[in-house]
């Protein structure tokens, strides 16, 4: 999964009346500013400053913010703000699995975002941009170890690629949002903020497998609409439409079907997505402890088939049959989240001191491969005497293949007589340390064990042990 991006405005209102000439002269100012040197970059979740610098950034342990000649801050002053961030991951599987090894994986992250208020006197409007150049010496999820739950969330195919690309205008006061353009679901939808911490905090292996081409999350994006209300700063309620599927049909790797994020496709049958998220005592300077509670669905329109039974009635696996699933209208999901901080210091914020969290979710059994997930864990911020900044935790992911994916491994043991193994689950334990070098440098030894790790209709092996360190900058 992608990090979490900052509230940002949003489309839709006409432009108020101005001036051509400024407006010409302001986006000349912004493309020399640009043509100086200006990269764009991901933003996080605290707004940029008047430097155009959004903490934690290394920015700001360089001489002059590392803004020798000021591009940033005149760039920020009209409203283009860009971050960097490259993440690298050193990882090894040192027992079972599919192989044991070592990769070196990166993805450097651009993010660029223009304040159309203050560029074009847009009231509201904001555009939004992204990409990623991803590269690495192997996949340690599929190559290494086999298996559906992530590992390491960065792992893609390798190559460079847009992301999302999209304007979004707020209205009724700030209290709502509209955005259009390229979109990816899981920067909003179905995830915890306490987990982020995590190498194998992902889109939910339950999406990522059951929808077509793992649906509109990491490293894909797809065409797509969503709205959002804020009726007060305890509610959000969030519903989006996205095209159904990503890369299109096709063989192969779905990556390698929309290499570089440019497909763009607008014709397949759509994914529905809502999620209704209630939260106490986020803000800074709050007392209590910060709670927030999620709960969403989606509907996906198209046609999936049957993961055990043929349109003869038969099983799939039975040698009478002849071989063509059942094809079922429409697939479907609901799930919830929950963030729950057990201890605050005093002057905490909400993801500081100790915070669980919990994510669950179901889905059909005929059509899914997965039709049970959890996942959770513990977080500690803030806790190491000195190291203000540290964070130190344990999670779990648990996939559990649906009944009708055992029902058809049985059956293609009592009817075909293969010597096969019923799968049945994956979980993933993980144990993690995010150390501070400066701000905007985190350096993070991860060990994670894999229980069933599973690749196509079989185990790869019993068990997987994995570990190594992450490190990210941002600037």
């Amino acid at each position: 999964m992608c990090s979490s991006l900052e509230e940002r405005p949003v489309v839709g209102r006409r432009v108020n009346s101005v001036d051509a000439t400024a407006l010409m002269g302001r986006v000349a100012c912004i493309a020399g500013s640009l043509l100086l040197g200006a990269t764009c970059a991901r933003a996080q979740d605290a707004g940029p400053d008047a430097n155009g610098i959004t903490s934690p950034s290394i920015a700001t342990s360089l001489p002059y913010n590392g803004d020798y000649y000021g591009t940033r801050k005149r760039l920020a002053e009209h409203g283009v703000t860009y971050n960097l961030i490259y993440t690298n991951d050193i990882l090894s599987n040192v027992s079972g699995g599919l192989k044991r090894g070592t990769i070196d994986q990166g993805k450097l992250e651009a993010q660029l975002t223009i304040d159309l208020e203050k560029l074009a006197d847009w009231k509201g409007l904001t555009f939004y941009a992204n990409g990623f150049q991803i590269h690495n010496t192997g996949r340690i999820r599929r190559d290494y170890v086999g298996g559906m739950n992530t590992i390491a969330a960065i792992e893609a195919v390798p190559t460079t690629r847009l992301s999302e690309m999209w304007f979004e205008q707020k209205f009724w006061d700030g209290k709502a949002s509209f955005r259009i353009g390229q979109l990816a679901a899981d920067s909003e939808f179905f995830f915890s903020d306490a987990s982020q911490i995590f190498l194998q905090t992902d889109w939910p292996t339950i999406t990522a497998v059951n929808l077509p081409s793992g649906g509109p999350a990491y490293p894909l994006s797809t065409p797509g609409v969503r709205l959002k209300l804020d009726p007060n700063q305890n509610l959000s309620v969030l519903l989006a439409m996205f095209n159904g599927d990503p890369a299109g049909p096709g063989h192969g790797d779905e990556q390698l079907r929309n290499r570089y994020g440019l497909n763009f496709r607008v014709t397949d049958p759509p994914l529905f997505i809502g999620e209704v998220q209630v939260k106490n005592n986020r803000e800074k300077d709050a007392k209590g402890l910060a709670t927030t509670l999620k709960l969403g669905g989606w509907v996906h329109t198209g046609t999936f088939d049957d993961k055990r039974f043929g349109i003869d009635g038969l099983s799939l696996a039975d040698p009478a049959s002849l071989g063509i699933p059942v094809r079922r209208r429409g697939n479907s999901g609901i799930y919830g989240v929950l963030d729950q901080q057990l201890y605050r210091p005093a002057g905490a914020a909400a993801d500081g001191g100790i915070s669980v969290f919990a994510l669950g979710s179901v889905s059909p059994s005929d059509r899914n491969l997965v039709d049970i997930y959890a996942s959770g864990g513990i977080v500690f911020a803030g806790m190491v005497p000195g190291r203000p900044d540290d964070k130190f935790g344990a999670s779990f992911v648990y996939a559990r293949f649906s009944d009708n994916v055992r029902g058809f491994d049985m059956d293609q043991i009592a009817l075909a007589g293969l010597p096969l193994q019923v799968r049945d689950y994956e979980l993933n334990l993980e144990l993690t340390y995010v150390a501070q070098i400066i701000p905007g440098w985190t350096v993070q030894p991860d060990f994670q064990y894999i229980w069933h790790p599973t690749v196509g209709d079989q185990p790869s092996s019993r068990y997987a042990v994995v570990a190594g360190v992450r490190s990210i900058w941002r600037y």
